[in-house]
C-alpha cells in the first residue's frame, strides 16, 4: 500500500470508481508546512535576507523535515518540496492576484471560489485551492507573518500583513462555507489632494477649501460606507499638514503612510491567545496627550475611544483627523454619541452633544457610487447647540445630473463657513466663496430652508 493510500485510510480506489480530488498528501504537507512557518516565523519576512537565501533556508528547512518521514519516494518528495515550499513563500493560487495592482481586495469565499474587487466592482475569477487543506496552508502562513495564529479553537483574526495590507480570515465552525479569507490590499501609490481631483473624486475648489481647513487645523471627521475610500482620503488631507507639526497616529490596523518628518505611528494590540495583553485605541489616545502632539490622527473611531478623541480636541488639539462609518454627516454625529455613551460615563445627552459641537469643525462624506467611483457628496460645518439640536451647515454639496446614470458633482452651497479659526490664524477664504457672490435667488432659498438663521443679506463670518 502507498503512503498516500495509508494517510488517506482508504482503500485503492477500482477503474470503476472516481479519483477522490484530494491530494493524497494534504495531511502530510500541512503538518510539514505548519510546522516550517511556525519554526521560522518572522524569518520568512527579514528583509536583510535576498530571495534566493530565504528560499535555501526554506528549502532546507522542508528537506530535514521530510527526511524524516519513511515511504515517500524520490519523485513525490522533490515533488512536496517544491509545493510546499511556494505556498510557504507565496501565497498560492491568489499570488497573481496580489501582484495585480488593478486589484484592491481579494475574497476567498472557500477553496474554490475566489472574487476580486477592481474599480470598486466585484469580479469573480478562476483562480482555485486545490482543496480545503490547500487553503487553510495560505491562512497560516499569512497569519503567521504577524507572530498569529488561526485555529479551530481560535478561528477568527484580524491582521496586517508588513505592507499595510489588512487581513482577516474565518475557519470552522464559525464559517459554515469552510475557510473564508479576505485581503484588503495597501495601494503601493499614494493619493494626494491632487490626485483626488484628477480621478473626480472632488472638485478643485473643495481641494482649495479642504487644504484651508488643514492649515486652519479644524477639527476634521471622514464618514463614509465600508470601502468608500475614507483612509485613503485621510492619507491624502494628511499631505497638506505642515512638515514642522508633530504628528501622532492611532490605529487599529496600521494602513496611513504620512511623509512629514515628524510622525509617531501607535498600532492597538489584540488579545493574544490567552485572552490577555490587549491594548486597546482608547488607551493609546489617552497616552498620545501625553506626548506633546501637535495633530492626533486616529484612524477610526468605533468604540468608546470617541470619548477622549472629543476630549483631546476640546483641550488644545486642534487640527486632529479621524473617520467613522455613516451614511451622512448628521448620523456621523449620531454615532459618535451612541460610542461616547459606550465608555460607560453617565453624561446626559445634552452634555455629550455639547462636546461633539465644540469639538468637531467639519464632517466630510464619501460615498462609494454604483459603478464603483467613489466621490464626496458633502462637505458640512459643524455649528453650534440649539436646544437639544447641533446644528449643521453644507459649505459643499453635491448635485445630480439626473440626466445621466451617474452624473453630478460637487457644488459650493455658497455659504461661508462660520468657524473663526480662520481668522485667528491669519487665513482668508477664496474669493470665489465671498457671501455676496451667491448664483441667484435659488440657492439662497434653498439655504434658508436648510437654516432658518440664514438672512437675506449672507452669512457672516466669524462665530
Amino acid at each position: 500500500m502507498e503512503l498516500r493510500e495509508r494517510l488517506q485510510g482508504q482503500r485503492t480506489p477500482t477503474s470503476n470508481e472516481p479519483q477522490a480530488p484530494l491530494d493524497g498528501f494534504a495531511e502530510l504537507k500541512d503538518r510539514v508546512h505548519l510546522a516550517v512557518i511556525s519554526d521560522l516565523g518572522p524569518r520568512l519576512y527579514n528583509e536583510s535576507l535576498s530571495q534566493q537565501a530565504l528560499r535555501d533556508v526554506v528549502l532546507a528547512d522542508i528537506r530535514n523535515r521530510l527526511a524524516q518521514e519513511r515511504g515517500i519516494a524520490i519523485a513525490d518528495r522533490d515533488r512536496l518540496v517544491q509545493e510546499i515550499a511556494d505556498d510557504t513563500l507565496g501565497h498560492g493560487p491568489i499570488e497573481p492576484l496580489l501582484q495585480d495592482d488593478d486589484v484592491s481586495e481579494v475574497m476567498v469565499n472557500g477553496h474554490a471560489d475566489v472574487w476580486v474587487e477592481r474599480a470598486g466592482t466585484l469580479h469573480k475569477t478562476a483562480v482555485r485551492f486545490s482543496d480545503e487543506h490547500h487553503l487553510r496552508r495560505i491562512i497560516n502562513k499569512i497569519v503567521a507573518q504577524v507572530g498569529r495564529r488561526v485555529d479551530e479553537s481560535s478561528p477568527l483574526v484580524d491582521a496586517r500583513l508588513p505592507d499595510g495590507s489588512r487581513v482577516n480570515a474565518v475557519l470552522p465552525p464559525l464559517s459554515l462555507t469552510g475557510p473564508l479569507l479576505t485581503i484588503r490590499k495597501f495601494a503601493k501609490s499614494r493619493w494626494d489632494l491632487n490626485g483626488l481631483v484628477a480621478m473626480g473624486t472632488m472638485p478643485a475648489e473643495a481641494k482649495e477649501f479642504l487644504e484651508l481647513c488643514i492649515e486652519a487645523q479644524l477639527n476634521i471627521l471622514i464618514s463614509g460606507g465600508t470601502g468608500s475610500g475614507k483612509t485613503t482620503l485621510l492619507n491624502a488631507l494628511s499631505t497638506a499638514i505642515p512638515q514642522s507639526d508633530r504628528i501622532i497616529t492611532i490605529e487599529d490596523a496600521a494602513e496611513l503612510r504620512l511623509h512629514q518628518t515628524h510622525v509617531l505611528r501607535l498600532e492597538a494590540r489584540p488579545k493574544n491567545v490567552e485572552g490577555q495583553g490587549e491594548i486597546p485605541i482608547r488607551e493609546l489616545v489617552r497616552n498620545s496627550l501625553r506626548m506633546r502632539p501637535d495633530r492626533i490622527i486616529v484612524g477610526e473611531v468605533r468604540g468608546s475611544e470617541a470619548l477622549d478623541m472629543l476630549q483631546a480636541m476640546n483641550t488644545g488639539h486642534d487640527g486632529s483627523l479621524s473617520t467613522c462609518h455613516a451614511n451622512a454627516p448628521r448620523d456621523a454625529l449620531s454615532r459618535l454619541e451612541s460610542m461616547v455613551l459606550m465608555a460607560g460615563v453617565d453624561f446626559p445627552l445634552r452634555a455629550v452633544r455639547q462636546q461633539v459641537s465644540r469639538a468637531l469643525d467639519l464632517v466630510v462624506q464619501i460615498e462609494r457610487f454604483s459603478d464603483g467611483s467613489r466621490k464626496l457628496t458633502c462637505i458640512t460645518e459643524v455649528e453650534r447647540m440649539e436646544g437639544e439640536t447641533v446644528t449643521l451647515q453644507d459649505i459643499f454639496e453635491y448635485k445630480f445630473d439626473r440626466t445621466h446614470e451617474h452624473g453630478g458633482s460637487l457644488a459650493y452651497t455658497g455659504l461661508r463657513p462660520s468657524c473663526n479659526k480662520f481668522e485667528r490664524r491669519g487665513l482668508t477664504l477664496p474669493r470665489w466663496m465671498d457671501q455676496h457672490k451667491f448664483a441667484g435667488a435659488a440657492p439662497m432659498a434653498a439655504a434658508a430652508a436648510r437654516n432658518p438663521r440664514i438672512e437675506a443679506h449672507g452669512r457672516r463670518f466669524g462665530r
